[in-house]
């Protein structure tokens, strides 16, 4: 079957998150759980130069990726992907405890997202979003009756190799490596 020209984007498959390090290499994926919700958007800041009582020129600043992320759930290595902090088990079967700990001093840390949904006009879609850092919040609820849901909101950045973010369409459903 022949890629179709046009992608039909889906639902929501799975995401991803990946660890950058301070020297700008990405590390190995992470399952974020029960995934439900990867929105971007495209933004911009502008500056406009006005003289003689009319707009003379309007620059940009640089695009940058708006982006919010919602999953069922909570994987605290997932969490620390994009929070910081450490996780530690300790413990032995049938008492091991995992937790994840965040100090004051923990700054956050940019990281790099990809989502995947089927496409109806054949194989998946793939979004990666090169250099995310969660600047917005960061958040979970517990509510009576209600499963945990874990969200985060920020920016995104261009990487090293000044990319932003990507769509990729796969002939063949093609998993988040």
């Amino acid at each position: 079957m022949a890629l179709a020209s046009s992608a039909l984007p889906y639902g929501l498959r799975d995401v991803k998150v990946r660890p950058i390090d301070d020297a700008g290499v990405v590390g190995a994926s992470v399952d974020l759980p029960a995934s439900r919700t990867f929105s971007f958007s495209e933004a911009e800041d502008f500056e406009e130069l006005r003289g003689d009582d009319k707009v003379i020129a309007i620059r940009g600043k640089g695009p940058k990726v708006e982006w919010e992320l919602e999953s069922g759930g909570i994987s605290l290595e997932a969490y620390k992907v994009m929070a910081g902090g450490t996780v530690s088990t300790t413990g032995v079967t049938p008492n091991v405890v995992k937790s994840f700990k965040k100090l004051v001093t923990d700054a956050r840390p940019y990281f790099q997202v990809e989502g995947q949904a089927i496409s109806d006009s054949g194989g998946d879609w793939h979004v990666v979003v090169f250099k995310c850092r969660a600047s917005d919040s960061l958040e979970g609820e517990l509510s009576d009756g209600q499963f945990w849901l874990t969200s985060a909101s920020g920016e995104a950045i261009g990487d090293a190799t000044d990319q932003l973010y990507e769509f990729k369409h796969n002939e063949t459903v093609t998993a988040i490596t």
